[in-house]
């Protein structure tokens, strides 16, 4: 892990090097590259700082305790020396943790679906509760969010809703939420008071660009008509819906939530590749059956990965064992608790098969 370290430190050094020299300023796509490997590495370069400066600091108190007789000194020594070995004992976890390989599709936008289950306009009803809790988490990150595809119910539900968040890091924190979301409540159109249980589906998928996909003209057909559906806040009603049929997969996309064609189009052409691209990832996750299962539940849309009761007031999120008695303002966007939860069980389940490994 040391030599690793060296190797990472040298090569920060020579990217600051790099990057005080004039001609590198002067190209952009150079200096970009540069800049966000050098953001990559800063973290890493800091916490190995940090150690080295404690590894130091013992070094030093145990020369103390070795040569000096005074005895106030000498407790100050131990004090010390007790302090920087536990801090040491951190910086070692973190930089672990740090040099865990990195999914490649953690700096990219997402684009997340969420589609109602089992339980009729119920599970509808909660699909768009669900999708406003997203809305609201990304709103509290400062993220953008824009809606793809959408259809709704006359009651205020959603079917189904595909929407992009735009934003730093996005899918490295929101792929904790795919899966199956499972709530139980007494709807409203329940006389009897019965507890319900329904569920809706969440699939979230990194924006795939153009150099990840390559769509063959001649495996799209292009139809173009007018937008239909209940309106309100996903639909416009205008003469330009794109639909998008892809024959080799039979993916078909249909974007309406644009004025124009044109912007239609570019939206549909947008969420078929992102589509065609998190089919490939499914199928490298299977392949690599041993490393899904050092990971918490980022890859199998069937999972049942958390209950929301509305009675009891709490959230369940199952991979974790993790409970939270605040169900109101997990449902108004506060899931930040329960995803550091997530990425803290990844991070120490892919730690311990790497130890295995070892």
């Amino acid at each position: 892990m040391f030599d690793k370290l060296e190797d990472i430190l040298l090569r920060f050094e020579e990217i600051m090097n790099q990057l005080s020299e004039p001609d590198v300023a002067g190209d952009t796509a150079r200096f970009r590259k540069l800049m966000k490997e050098q953001s990559d590495l800063a973290p890493v370069v800091e916490s190995y700082k940090e150690y080295k400066q404690a590894k130091q600091g013992i070094e030093d108190s145990l020369a103390i305790l070795e040569e000096e007789s005074d005895e106030e000194m000498r407790e100050l020594a131990k004090e010390e020396l007790g302090s920087l070995k536990a801090r040491v004992e951190e910086l070692e976890e973190r930089l672990k943790i740090l040099l865990l390989p990195k999914d490649p599709s953690d700096d990219k936008n997402v684009i997340v679906e969420i589609r109602a289950g089992a339980g009729g306009d119920e599970a509808a009803l909660f699909a768009a509760e669900i999708y406003r809790m997203y809305v609201h988490y990304a709103e509290s990150r400062r993220w953008r969010v824009e809606t793809l595809e959408c259809e709704e119910i006359g009651i205020g539900g959603m079917k189904n809703v595909t929407f992009m968040v735009t934003g730093q890091g996005a899918y490295s924190v929101l792929k904790y939420e795919s899966g199956v979301h499972r709530v139980q409540r007494v709807p409203e159109t329940e006389s009897g008071g019965r507890i319900h249980t329904s569920t809706v589906t969440v699939a979230v998928m990194p924006e795939a660009e153009d150099v990840d996909v390559v769509i063959d003209e001649k495996d799209i057909r292009i139809d173009v008509m007018r937008a239909s559906g209940n309106g309100g806040q996903c639909v416009n009603t205008t003469d330009s819906a794109v639909r998008l049929t892809h024959y080799p997969t039979g993916i078909v996309i249909y974007s309406q939530t644009e004025k124009s064609q044109l912007q239609n189009k570019e939206k549909a052409f947008a969420l078929l590749r992102t589509k065609l691209y998190d089919l490939e990832l499914q199928k490298q996750h299977d392949a690599e059956a041993e490393a899904r299962r050092s990971q918490i539940g980022t890859g199998d849309r069937s999972e049942k990965i958390r209950t929301y009761n509305f009675p009891q007031g709490r959230v369940t999120d199952h991979r974790i064992n993790l409970t939270l008695y605040k169900l109101d303002k997990v449902m108004d966007g506060d899931i930040q608790e329960i995803i550091d939860a997530c990425i803290a069980a990844d991070q120490a389940m892919r730690l311990s098969h790497l130890d295995e490994e070892g």
